[in-house]
């Protein structure tokens, strides 16, 4: 692992980046650009780059009269805001005329930490990946995050792109190739069972990989990155090939990643599942760490559900 960057500060630079090569991206804040990095987008390009205050909703309406005029917009705020307070606008003035905005969402899930629970983006996932034609994506690092935006940008229509507040370990190096609807195996070291992460979580399940190697059990590690459109084939052959599935987000487990997951495997392949992630709670103010063994978070709590996973799967025949 290298050094820690935080995906909200790798999107912001990506975004300044992105600016100098496409005249045509613009970006509206909602008065905390200092706290989501597009500082250096608002300072590089003025004429492109707007703080409509404190109002999520006007900025999602701005966004999508921009976009109607032919701009690639991204708006900025929390995950909270974008998908609780705006959601309305979001859905009948984003989604439903399928116009190309990219809300990227800081400050998800229960690592934000001390800012507490009414900042932690929980059930953000679910409620985005509801909405007709929106794309859901959620980078594990810095290096994921950087690459996301270049691909977003060039791919047309609404897009959620969840980053978080607390700085974490680079898992890529730049050879990596993000693309959008697949997920990308990090690790494959045996058919015991499947990890399939998305987020901080994804280093989270490289962690008990290691424990799980101890006791002598051998696991696939998946960054799905994209949640929706989920990829339906990579889930299924793993399905096959391990018989069994734990899936890993900092977020509600109702309808975020696992219920994802759950779909493609019930009406396809059905195997023994385990969902690690909020069971239907709010998180509380505190260190992330400290928070993700309390909520369940934890490399240990990852290897549990795996070892969970594959006593269930035991006996149970699986055709081919």
């Amino acid at each position: 692992m290298k050094k820690e960057i935080a995906t909200r500060e790798a999107f912001g630079e990506a975004l300044a980046e992105l600016g100098q090569v496409n005249p045509n991206v613009v970006v509206i804040d909602a008065d905390i650009s200092k706290s989501t990095y597009t500082t250096k987008f608002h300072k590089m390009f003025p004429d492109r780059a707007f703080n409509v205050g404190v109002a999520e909703q006007n900025l999602m309406l701005v966004a999508a009269g921009l976009a109607i005029t032919g701009k690639i917009v991204f708006t900025s705020t929390y995950a909270v805001f974008a998908s609780m307070r705006a959601c309305e606008q979001v859905r009948t003035f984003i989604c439903y005329p399928n116009v190309n905005v990219k809300i990227a969402a800081s400050h998800g899930g229960i690592q934000v930490g001390a800012d507490g629970p009414t900042h932690q983006g929980t059930e953000d996932i679910a409620i985005m990946r509801s909405m007709p034609n929106m794309k859901v994506i959620h980078p594990a690092d810095a290096v994921a995050t950087k690459k996301a935006v270049f691909a977003i940008a060039e791919d047309y229509g609404p897009t959620y792109l969840r980053t978080m507040r607390n700085p974490t370990p680079i898992i890529y190096d730049e050879s990596y190739k993000f693309k959008i609807g697949k997920g990308n195996i990090v690790l494959d070291e045996g058919d015991d069972v499947s990890i399939i992460a998305t987020g901080i979580m994804v280093l989270m399940a490289l962690e008990a990989s290691k424990i799980l190697k101890e006791k002598g059990i051998r696991v696939k590690v998946i960054d799905m990155s994209t949640i929706k459109p989920i990829d339906s084939e990579l889930i299924i052959t793993l399905a096959k090939k391990t018989g069994g599935i734990v899936t890993c987000e900092d977020h509600n487990i109702m309808g975020g990643l696992g219920g994802a997951v759950a779909e493609v495997l019930v009406e396809n392949y059905p195997v023994p599942m385990k969902r690690i992630g909020l069971k239907d709670t709010f998180g509380e103010s505190g260190d992330w760490k400290e928070l993700f063994e309390i909520y369940g978070l934890s490399p240990k709590h990852i290897v549990e559900a795996c070892i969970e996973v594959i006593r269930r799967k035991e006996g149970i025949k699986i055709s081919p």
